[in-house]
């Protein structure tokens, strides 16, 4: 009979969830719940597919974690895979390092936590032999490979990996416990279950190296369906991998190109269109949408000054389409061209002097440019990659910075000559 386990990484129980919580705490109460809740999914599954083993590759908590509440939903799920007979393997990554449920909780004898040496598990199953490698992080820092711990593959046995790694790098991951793809092909290990980079990867080689992603996003940069990878072993030593949809609510940019749409309804009913057609295509239960409006319209000023109340009409709509929610509305629309212009307008006149002759000018410039890195100077250290983090990043924050700050204005003004657009 195959072996079989389910492989996940990077669930962050609990995450705090700041900025949602601002903005509409209902959407707050769904996505902070929604980690707990892709829990319960993936041990229904492990359940469900009746495997031999679940596998966590790390940061099964979020940091100094210290809820109770936590502790006791977490031994709760691990205790219905123990009355089910399915065995538990997991490592502690940078995040668990640092949890002191992570030292404190007790669990069911099923659960194999691997410590900070290098240790195997042997496990024999009709189809022969599986041994299962594991390594946690120690601290929160881990700056060397920790390929070269990990005892040597054992012959004649289906040996697995547990190891939290940001691989080479990752643009958006810190480096921790780095090694190349190449390594663990020539490592002799025949399934690497990975932990740490929050994307899902499976780059090709002699060995299954598989970064399941993290099963639930928090945020709209962990956009898109999650999932787990449920493996097979079989007899004739072949590895199957299925994904298996785990994420209760998914984060999706929803793009809506408003050119040519001159009035409020119009507008609201082309938000309900976009919505429509993002949540039919979502697979998760519930859609959160972040709305990016584009093109050129003459509602551009109104839409500027009344962000607010378009973000409560188009969050009323997700709401009666159903399991939808809008999260944020960004905006990137279009000045108006010369030739599109209505030059008897003067708030469409003074557009145009800004666009063409003040935001372009050199000297306003520079004194914009001195203004803003006095101001990110004086911000904490974690909040200053705001601008960027190169010069080009920077000019490219400046250019949004002076056109949204532009448009704010004739926004206000156009306002006060008593016309919506």
């Amino acid at each position: 009979m195959a072996f079989r386990f389910v492989h996940t990484a990077d669930l962050h129980l609990d995450s705090p969830l700041r900025s949602l919580s601002l903005r509409n705490e209902a959407l707050a109460c769904l996505i902070g719940d929604a980690t707990r809740k892709a829990l319960t999914a993936i041990v229904d599954l492990c359940i469900e597919e009746q495997v031999d083993a679940l596998l966590i590759a790390g940061d099964l908590y979020d940091g100094e974690q210290t809820s109770m509440k936590t502790a006791r939903f977490l031994a709760d799920e691990m205790a219905r895979l123990d009355q089910a007979g399915i065995r538990t393997f997991k490592i502690r990554g940078n995040h668990d390092a640092m949890s002191r449920i992570t030292r404190e909780l007790v669990l069911p004898p099923s659960v194999k936590v691997f410590g900070d040496k290098a240790d195997v598990v042997e496990i024999a199953h009709s189809g022969g032999r599986v041994a299962l490698h594991g390594l946690s992080f120690a601290k929160p820092h881990a700056p060397e490979s920790l390929l070269p711990k990990y005892r040597p593959p054992l012959a004649d046995t289906v040996n697995i990996g547990l190891m939290h790694t940001s691989l080479s790098g990752s643009l958006r991951h810190d480096p921790y416990a780095p090694c190349t793809v190449e390594d663990l092909h020539a490592s002799g290990f025949d399934y690497w279950a990975l932990g740490h980079i929050h994307q899902r990867m499976a780059p090709a080689g002699k060995a299954k190296v598989i970064m399941p992603g993290m099963p639930q996003g928090r945020d709209i940069n962990e956009a898109g369906p999650k999932t787990v990878s449920l493996v097979t072993l079989g007899d004739d030593g072949s590895i199957g991998i299925e994904e298996r949809l785990t994420s209760i609510a998914e984060f999706a940019r929803v793009a809506l190109d408003i050119t040519g749409i001159e009035d409020w309804r119009s507008l609201a009913q082309a938000v309900s269109a976009a919505l429509e057609t993002a949540r039919a295509a979502a697979r998760s239960e519930h859609l959160v949408a972040r709305l990016m409006l584009t093109g050129d319209s003459d509602l551009r000023f109104r839409i500027r000054r009344d962000l607010d109340l378009l973000l409560e009409e188009s969050s009323a709509r997700a709401e009666s389409i159903g399991k939808a929610w809008v999260e944020k509305i960004e905006l990137d629309l279009q000045p108006r061209t010369a030739a599109t212009r209505t030059m008897a307008d003067p708030v469409e006149e003074l557009s145009g002097l800004m666009q063409g002759e003040i935001l372009s000018g050199h000297a306003f410039r520079e004194d914009v440019r001195e203004m803003v890195r006095e101001l990110i100077d004086d911000l904490p250290p974690e909040s200053r990659k705001l601008a960027g983090e190169s010069e080009e990043a920077f000019d490219t924050f400046l250019d949004r910075l002076m056109q949204e700050s532009g448009e704010d204005i004739l926004a206000r003004l156009k306002s006060r000559s008593g016309e919506d657009g």
